[in-house]
């Protein structure tokens, strides 16, 4: 999954990218309104997070702003403005969640977890393709029962393949989702990723789950397949 923070104090945005990079997230920092609305409107993210009291374009502004473009990405406001006042105003402009400062790290991966969840219409924290289970949670896999080590990279790619499972997806869309906007999409990273994660999961089980479509990308299946 893929955030976009807009933050324009440098060491909180660099707190939570860290935090959020080491849970398996891709992050892009944005530190003024005006860049985090060119990053939003440009790029696919799954979730944004959002201070208040930016530089160039007021985080309300920009939150009205996107909403009016029909952008309908989940959105938490991160601010140190704590009143009821504040709060309802940021909900009713069009954002989904509302965070104080100082926070728990814990608490904001809990809320992000819940909207993605919402976004992707799970009520569980469990996602299952045939006998592969993947915990959100945890971020623990296993196969028949039988646990699955994933890097951080893995887990990522593996966690959208499975949310977007029985649909083809293709390399630009892993790379929007699971790499940040620095990512170099002339290499063969995604493929040994894929390779990897083929091992991981389907090497040794005559069922296979992770597929490629030749000239269209990758698709992991829910129902298992017979090898061709």
């Amino acid at each position: 999954m893929r955030i976009l923070v807009i933050e324009d104090e440098l060491k909180v945005a660099g707190f939570i990218k860290r935090g959020l990079k080491e849970e398996g997230y891709a992050v892009d920092i944005a530190s003024d309104g005006e860049e985090g609305h060119y990053y939003a409107t440009t790029n696919d993210y799954d979730l944004i997070i959002l201070d208040l009291m930016l530089p160039k374009m007021d985080g309300l502004t920009l939150c009205q702003e996107l909403r009016k473009d029909n952008i309908s990405i989940p959105i938490i406001i991160l601010t140190a403005k704590d009143t009821v006042k504040d709060k309802v105003t940021g909900l009713d402009t069009g954002a989904d969640d509302y965070l104080t400062k100082p926070f728990a790290f814990e608490e904001l991966q809990a809320r992000i977890r819940a909207l993605l969840r919402k976004k992707n219409h799970q009520a569980s924290t469990i996602l299952q393709a045939a006998d592969l289970t993947l915990n959100t949670v945890t971020h623990k896999a296993a196969r028949s029962g039988r646990e699955i080590p994933l890097t951080t990279k893995e887990y990522s790619l593996l966690e959208y393949l499975m949310r977007n499972a029985d649909s083809v997806v293709t390399r630009t869309m892993i790379s929007e989702h699971v790499w940040d906007i620095n990512f170099d999409t002339f290499t063969n990273v995604i493929d040994v990723y894929i390779n990897y994660l083929r091992n991981k999961i389907d090497k040794g089980h005559k069922k296979k789950l992770i597929h490629t479509l030749r000239g269209r990308g990758y698709i992991l299946k829910k129902d298992r397949t017979d090898t061709p």
